[in-house]
């Protein structure tokens, strides 16, 4: 029983996608189905992570010219839906060979749901060549359950021309506070119509203040501290401060908001590093756009201007044809320097492969960004993100500040209320499992 309420409530938090450009819906592929040289895989966003796909197809098809990728584009929680719908009914078969899965959520998955996961640990990939922190995502209880991808370093990537028209340079959203930052976004508004961020889903960046704070995680020694967290009131303090005065627009529709970059609604978006290549898929704004980092909490000490949020990694499923799935990822995103030097030039991916990093291409001056050398940049940006913890909890925390975040903005609730109740809410997530 308490495994089907578990189940019950993660599929009935879901919010609407955060990090994904569409669905296309596929016919189920069985193991029956599948032919011995093509590979189905699932991602979401074909400006980022189906682009590196196709460009990692290209690559492995150089010495198996009967490669083939069947990608399938979906939005981020059909795939969890999908991952949890085959793992209740004790039947994988429904799964690709390989899924893109979001970093945050591999301990909660792996730890309930082993069997959809292959362990890569012996696997020739060798993950010393990633990050640490990106590599430590996917490591659960010591079986590598991921090949690391993106960096998903948060930017707050910024209208040159719109500030302008407000007085201001862009270097005058740089290493700020939160309150300069809000003092500045009025002035931008009052002065040229245009809202200073917009963003898809606003926990997430309720979830970058709460990590650039580098202090009270929503779990510490394994226990809640949600309820009372000083850091958390002050994220959803700024979060309704800038919602309620229009500073803000927060879309329930990815396509919305990505067409807010894209037809000049903005004066700037604060995202993962991710969202470049979306935001160049405009390509007579170039020259228009800057890359600064994020604003801190100014009276909060140790407070950084440094997040992360919305990386993720590949996984090779229980399902799949595991040696073709592998050696696929071993050649391509577990050691290709050609393949993220592509990816980088073509749709901005930054890798966190750290071969890759080493490129003269990383040091190179921007035309989109005004010259900026702005990989060489949020490589910087990504040495200086705090740790934060979650637990094993990371789907039901989000999704529990989801529901606080909207009973503030639009209905008025309390802060420190609907804080008590996001952690009874886990609480009881927590007890079902």
């Amino acid at each position: 029983m308490k495994k089907i309420l578990a189940v019950l409530l993660v599929v009935l938090f879901l919010v609407p996608a955060v990090f994904a450009g569409g669905s296309k819906e596929a016919g189920v592929v069985t193991s029956t189905d599948k032919d011995p040289k093509t590979l189905t895989v699932w991602a979401w966003d074909p400006n980022f992570n189906i682009a590196a796909l196709k460009a990692a197809e290209k690559i492995y098809q150089e010495d198996h010219p009967d490669f083939k990728l069947n990608i399938v584009e979906y939005v981020y929680n059909d795939i969890q839906t999908n991952l949890i719908a085959a793992a209740e009914a004790g039947d994988i078969s429904t799964l690709p060979d390989i899924f893109l899965m979001q970093d945050y959520q591999f301990h909660t998955y792996a730890n309930r749901y082993p069997e959809v996961f292959t362990d890569l640990t012996d696997s020739g990939i060798d993950f010393a060549d990633f990050t640490a922190g990106k590599a430590a995502d996917s490591n659960v209880n010591g079986m590598q359950y991921g090949v690391p991808f993106d960096n998903s370093t948060t930017i707050f990537a910024i209208r040159k021309d719109i500030v302008e028209m407000a007085g201001f340079t862009v270097e005058d959203f740089d290493q700020i506070t939160w309150d300069d930052f809000i003092a500045k976004a009025r002035v931008v508004k009052e002065k040229t119509g245009h809202p200073m961020i917009t963003i898809s889903g606003g926990s997430e960046i309720i979830i970058e203040i709460l990590q650039s704070a580098g202090t009270d995680s929503p779990v510490v020694d394994g226990k809640l501290n949600i309820a009372g967290n000083e850091v958390l009131m002050k994220a959803f303090e700024i979060y309704k401060t800038m919602y309620d005065e229009g500073i803000l627009i927060d879309y329930t529709d990815w396509n919305e908001y990505i067409a807010s970059m894209n037809t000049g609604v903005t004066g700037g978006v604060i995202q993962g590093c991710w969202i470049l290549g979306s935001i160049e898929a405009a390509a007579d704004q170039s020259g228009l756009w800057r890359v600064v980092t994020i604003p801190r909490l100014g009276d909060v000490a140790g407070a950084t201007n440094y997040a992360n949020i919305g990386g993720s990694s590949w996984v090779v499923s229980g399902n799949a044809n595991k040696e073709l799935a592998i050696d696929f990822l071993k050649s391509t995103f577990g050691s290709s320097t050609a393949l993220y030097d592509t990816v980088l030039e073509s749709n901005s991916v930054i890798a966190s492969y750290l071969p890759a990093a080493s490129s003269s291409l990383y040091n190179e001056e921007v035309p989109f960004y005004g010259g900026q050398k702005v990989y060489a940049d949020i490589v910087e940006f990504a040495g200086n993100v705090p740790a934060v913890d979650y637990g094993n909890w990371y789907n039901e925390i989000r999704d529990a500040l989801n529901v606080a975040l909207t009973n503030i903005v639009q209905n008025g609730a309390d802060i420190a209320t609907e804080l008590e109740n996001a952690e009874a809410t886990v609480d009881f997530a927590i007890s079902a499992l």
